[in-house]
């Protein structure tokens, strides 16, 4: 076997076993060489506007660039949600009195820091995952956006984000000063989270009812973190006299807005996981059946292994598997989940999968809103036969484990109608049995 046969072979072995090469350095080389691949999303077309003249980003003395950013990338403003712990790159400007605002849609993320040198923007590239970048509060023509890789995927491509590049809410206990106070513990916040455990380091307006959880909270005593009383940080529905209000687009950090984006920061991160996954498995069966000159059962078998775990983990996140329960309503106060539940795509019967409960979960119907993305529509190939495959087995009924017993057949059978009618290209295999049926499912 020649040597640069044997050293495909280490290579690969290395990729998918885990070994020496870091999870980081995976991305860095082919298929997805992420630093030096170009980016295709929604900041890099709108670079490519300014750079033509085509479009104009208005800078504000208060705010800088972000009011005329926002709508440009048409972001509302009512997603507004503060967080005060010093866990971004602008920390000297984050406190207490002066938190951070962020705002996102869809496909993108923007941070504020009242006062900063720039705003913080993450978007979600279709190939690339989450690409990073930034934007000088300078009154230049046109404005750039510049770029993060390595500033970035210090914090945003650990195990935090399972190695690739990621969104991360954080909740954590926060001293007077915005410092982290790391002994008490910190935890990564998704839709799983119990509501008691989540919100450490933000504002948060809204009722709740009897749920508590650590929003609004500052620390005073590092030794005392177990006695702490929050019970002023409760059901609070306005943030007057914690810090100055005109220094924000809204007075709000709402509670409808912080769910959802933490349910969509995990979907965002899971379609990058199990993309990189696909196309790095993808690519290893390529170099393999080129260096042995042929596809073996075992190089088949390992590959479709690790793709259909890909599909496995992406399923169990768009149909919210584990689930944290809402046991009392939930209501904010930006006006976000009105405006945001009328922004779904709606079947015939106006059923949406951006409907809230609020209830009793998230969601109306637990089936993520995310699957209409850019980013879902560009998984590999193989990957999404896997995806559509096993959607269509839960949503029929045909795939009865424990994993989907939230999942009632009133949940199923609605989940199916409002894909069948919202959802570009369903596999064919979808639409033959509605055809031969006469219904869904």
């Amino acid at each position: 076997m020649t040597k640069r046969i044997l050293t495909i072979l280490a290579t690969a072995f290395l990729l998918m076993s885990g070994g020496t090469a870091s999870a980081a350095d995976e991305f860095e080389q082919a298929p997805i060489r992420y630093s030096a691949t170009e980016p295709e999303n929604v900041i890099s077309e709108l670079q490519e506007l300014l750079d033509e003249k085509k479009v104009e980003l208005t800078y504000d003395p208060q705010f800088g660039y972000l009011k005329s950013l926002l709508e440009k990338l048409k972001v509302p403003v009512d997603t507004q949600m503060l967080v005060f712990s010093k866990t971004s790159l602008q920390i000297g400007r984050i406190s207490p009195r002066t938190p951070r605002a962020l705002y996102f849609n869809d496909d993108i993320y923007i941070g504020y820091a009242h006062g900063g040198d720039l705003i913080e923007i993450s978007a979600v590239d279709p190939v690339l995952g989450t690409v990073f970048y930034t934007l000088k509060q300078d009154e230049i023509d046109p404005p750039h956006f510049i770029r993060q890789v390595d500033r970035c995927l210090t914090c945003h491509a650990t195990t935090r984000t399972e190695y690739v590049p990621g969104h991360i809410a954080r909740s954590l206990h926060v001293d007077r000063r915005g410092f982290p106070i790391f002994s008490a513990g910190s935890k990564n916040v998704d839709h799983r989270t119990p509501i008691e455990e989540r919100w450490g380091g933000w504002y948060v307006t809204g009722t709740h009812g009897k749920h508590a959880h650590l929003g609004n909270l500052i620390s005073n005593d590092r030794d005392s973190i177990d006695s702490i009383d929050n019970s002023e940080g409760q059901n609070v529905t306005s943030l007057e006299g914690r810090f100055n209000l005109d220094r924000y687009l809204t007075p709000h950090s709402d509670i409808v807005s912080l769910m959802v984006f933490e349910h969509q920061l995990m979907v965002h991160n899971q379609i990058t996981k199990s993309g990189f996954g696909a196309r790095q498995a993808l690519h290893y069966r390529e170099t393999m059946t080129a260096a042995l000159g042929k596809e073996t059962d075992t190089l088949k078998e390992s590959v479709e292994r690790r793709i259909r775990q890909a599909s496995d983990n992406l399923v169990k996140a768009l149909l919210f598997v584990n689930e944290a329960p809402i046991n009392h309503p939930i209501q904010g106060t930006s006006g976000f989940a009105e405006r945001f539940t009328k922004s779904g795509i709606s079947d015939k019967q106006g059923r949406s999968l951006k409907q809230l409960d609020l209830q009793q979960r998230l969601f109306r119907y637990p089936m993520s809103y995310v699957i209409y993305s850019p980013a879902f529509d560009a998984l590999p190939e193989d990957l999404l036969e896997n995806v559509w495959s096993r959607l269509h087995a839960v949503l029929t009924g045909a795939d009865n484990s424990e994993e989907f017993a939230h999942l009632s057949p009133e949940d199923r059978q609605a989940i199916l109608e409002i894909l069948l009618e919202t959802k570009p290209n369903l596999p064919d295999s979808w639409r033959a049995e509605v055809t031969k049926t006469g219904n869904p499912g």
